[in-house]
């Protein structure tokens, strides 16, 4: 038997199936991989985390004139469970921050994040104490858009940059990872500092 980094024990078979994952399961995965990242790119099911301005022109991209649901992604979850992308639009304030990354991990993998608008990215022209300056200090961010606000155009636009993004990624790094891992999480260096300012 084995111990696994996060102390539980691994047994032969835990270990055999694990071999068996990362080799035979991996490459048939990968061999389908065109097909299952068209897949994931054209049914993004995303959460709206709208925090100021910018949320109305996220509204308005799911309306009838704009309709992104013609890029798979018109059903907004209200859950971050149901959804796999998340839509940051809006100022984030450091007191928002453990509960943005909070929600982020709350995700199922594989999941992504849109950064839509100035303050989302950069914090905007907000350069105060309370405001934080990006929200990728706290989470990755897979596509950042400009715009104070964005127009529903642009959004549209991080999508499909977004979709291109999905169709280049390697699907088993997500499913067959022996230890549950996943390949592309990011570390923070004051990641500590989140996790003591939640309650």
């Amino acid at each position: 038997m084995a111990e696994h980094e996060e102390g539980f024990l691994l047994t032969r078979f835990d270990s055999l199936m694990n071999a068996v994952r990362r080799t035979v399961g991996a490459k048939a995965m990968d061999i389908g991989a065109p097909v299952v990242n068209w897949a994931r790119a054209s049914a993004l099911w995303p959460m709206t985390f709208g925090l100021a301005c910018c949320a109305i022109e996220m509204i308005a991209t799911g309306a009838g004139r704009f309709d992104i649901d013609r890029f798979g992604a018109g059903v907004f979850r209200p859950s971050p469970r149901q959804s796999d992308l998340i839509i940051i639009a809006g100022t984030v304030t450091l007191k928002m921050g453990p509960v943005v990354r909070r929600v982020y991990e709350q995700m199922p993998e594989p999941k992504w994040a849109i950064a839509m608008g100035a303050c989302a990215s950069t914090g905007g022209p907000f350069d105060s104490y309370s405001t934080m300056q990006g929200v990728d200090r706290c989470i990755p961010v897979d596509v950042y858009i400009p715009g104070c606000p964005p127009r529903p155009e642009a959004l549209l636009y991080g999508l499909m940059r977004l979709q291109d993004i999905i169709k280049r990624e390697a699907p088993s790094a997500y499913i067959f990872d022996s230890d549950g891992t996943v390949h592309r999480e990011q570390s923070f260096e004051d990641a500590n500092e989140f996790a003591s300012a939640a309650p």
